[in-house]
């Protein structure tokens, strides 16, 4: 089980990476753009660590004061889901 929780929030988080990757491009080339609501939902829906590497990787959207505030939000969401999905398990205490 526990093998199989850390092989889909890893694909996840390299999906949710990759996202900020294609938008920092296209933001370049000033083409059709993925959503900030999408980008932030992909955050909270456990990708949050590929979106925070994403944002320090491809230096984008580290100005923007939702991102600032929200993606460490989510990181601490997702954290929390994690250990309670893990202690409901009764894989840690």
């Amino acid at each position: 089980m526990m093998v199989y929780i850390i092989a889909t929030l890893t694909i996840w988080n390299i999906i949710t990476f990759a996202m900020y990757s294609i938008d920092k491009r296209k933001a370049r080339k000033n083409k059709w753009r993925i959503s900030e609501t999408t980008l932030i939902a992909c955050a909270f829906l456990m990708g949050s660590f590929g979106a925070l590497l994403g944002m320090n990787v491809f230096r984008h959207k580290t100005q923007h004061l939702k991102f600032k505030l929200l993606i460490p939000l989510a990181v601490l969401v997702n954290v929390g889901f994690v250990v309670a999905l893990l202690h409901s398990l009764g894989i840690i205490g």
